[in-house]
């Protein structure tokens, strides 16, 4: 089942991508035709959205139970009386996952068309409306109340105030307009309220506007897991060293009960705003944001105290996260994949630099989580391989919980080496539909196993540091 394109790439990506799930070491151990099935079977997913919707909940402020009760209040209200269930997992249980329906091949499209952004189209296909700067294009005689059909342009050749577009596009649902044209494309500058509720989306997912906002975090299921992977302590000094916007330097802070303290740092100003805002919002007290060049957060002598901002003094953290800086090609839903092969390995030697500031930083004993959210080799396993190497004081640890696959292999990494790492692959699980139907008839527990394969593509390594550098 396809209900979309394969994702569209540009052709020296594909051919770097063709290479890497065809490599040698690969090939050898699993047989041509299924390394080039299971890729195929990638492209694919790629362009369609997990199916679930996952959230974390805000532990530090109420219980798991009371959220859920309250999250399957507000989306029996959206889905007006269709029954889905709110599911908790039992090895992540800070989180809620709600199946998503779809995708609806019974709806059926408006002659009046509104063209918005491929980012705004992702977000639509995982249960958002439709605001104001994410339109592109509309009919002339559109006005508040009009019900239109939203299309993605996945190419993004649609020129903004257009009245027709003609190019590559997918549907995506209808909607009721909020606003007029006149008010979408007003010489004043957009407007940035809402520009089409989404009434009949194509993948039915709950919209999260204003649902709870202080208890709950809408986060991918890998991403809340690589928190836990770092397990940190209530008392210890945890580094997040590229943690914008703040989903996972709030997660350590509640895991760690608010108590000892997280120092979480981005080079670009807005986005440590948008941290210190949500620590604010889940009132997390631990918290301390910095803007800072993470590749420069080592500072060239040892200071006898402890210096509360960056650079710091080698040695000075238990923990450190290093969610990378990545290409960024697991993220679902993408229909086309716009960075060219520079750009794609670009962000190796850059990943490479923050880690070797991260080993110096992190006292003997302490535990370093390297992740990305992309599927290449180079940024993974490679990255993995090259640490080993280049660190001797590091040691491979196991992940507890353990969801996801072992390491791809390619980058010259023992079995056992392999299956201590995390490679979420959304190939992993059948790309076929949900309906309301067929979601009565499943046991929770295959949901939850298949939460937890069709999801993002994403990467986690564990490493110990055993001695001083």
């Amino acid at each position: 089942m396809s209900f979309f394109p394969k994702i569209s790439l540009q052709r020296e990506v594909e051919e770097y991508l063709t290479k890497v799930f065809r490599n040698n070491e690969l090939v050898a151990a699993v047989g041509t035709q299924e390394a080039e099935s299971k890729y195929q079977s990638l492209l694919s997913h790629l362009s369609h959205p997990p199916r679930f919707t996952t959230v974390r909940v805000n532990t530090h402020l109420a219980s798991v139970e009371q959220v859920k009760k309250l999250l399957f209040e507000e989306i029996q209200k959206q889905f007006k009386g269709l029954c889905v269930p709110v599911l908790e997992h039992p090895k992540l249980q800070d989180i809620l996952l709600i199946p998503v329906i779809g995708p609806r091949r019974d709806v059926k499209q408006h002659g009046s068309e509104v063209i918005v952004g491929a980012q705004c189209g992702a977000a639509v296909l995982r249960g958002a409306h439709v605001y104001v700067p994410g339109i592109l294009s509309a009919p002339r005689s559109l006005k508040a109340g009009d019900l239109v059909s939203v299309y993605s342009d996945i190419e993004g050749k649609c020129k903004r105030g257009a009245m027709e577009f003609e190019g590559a596009k997918v549907f995506l649902g209808n909607g009721m307009s909020a606003v007029s044209r006149r008010d979408i494309f007003s010489s004043a500058g957009p407007l940035s309220g809402m520009g089409i509720r989404m009434t009949e989306p194509v993948y039915l997912s709950p919209s999260f506007d204003n649902v709870l906002p202080r208890h709950l975090f809408l986060q991918n299921l890998p991403s809340v897991l690589v928190s836990h992977v770092v397990n940190p302590q209530p008392g210890e000094r945890i580094l997040d060293m590229c943690a914008a916007p703040g989903g996972k330097t709030t997660h350590l802070a509640t895991l760690m009960h608010d108590q000892g303290e997280v120092i979480a740092m981005d080079k670009i100003a807005s986005k440590v705003r948008k941290i210190e805002q949500n620590a604010e919002l889940l009132q997390l007290n631990c918290i301390k944001a910095f803007c800072y060049d993470g590749t420069k957060a080592l500072s060239a002598e040892r200071r006898e105290k402890e210096q509360a901002g960056p650079p710091f003094s080698p040695e000075s953290f238990d923990r450190i996260l290093l969610d990378a800086p990545c290409s960024g090609m697991g993220q679902r839903p993408s229909m086309a994949y716009s960075l060219t092969l520079k750009e794609v390995t670009s962000y190796q030697p850059l990943q490479r630099k923050l880690f070797s500031v991260a080993v110096k930083l992190l006292k003997p004993g302490g535990v370093l989580v390297y992740s990305t959210c992309t599927i290449t080799l180079s940024e993974n396993e490679e990255q993995v391989a090259w640490a080993l190497k280049t660190f001797p004081c590091l040691k491979l640890q196991p992940q507890e919980p353990h969801l996801g696959e072992a390491g791809m292999r390619g980058a010259g990494l023992a079995l056992q080496q392999l299956r201590l790492l995390q490679r979420f692959d959304p190939a992993a699980a059948a790309l076929q539909g949900m309906d309301s139907n067929s979601l009565q008839e499943s046991r929770e527990e295959d949901l939850i196993l298949l939460a937890n394969k069709d999801c993002i593509g994403f990467f986690i390594a564990k490493f110990i540091k055993s001695d001083s550098q």
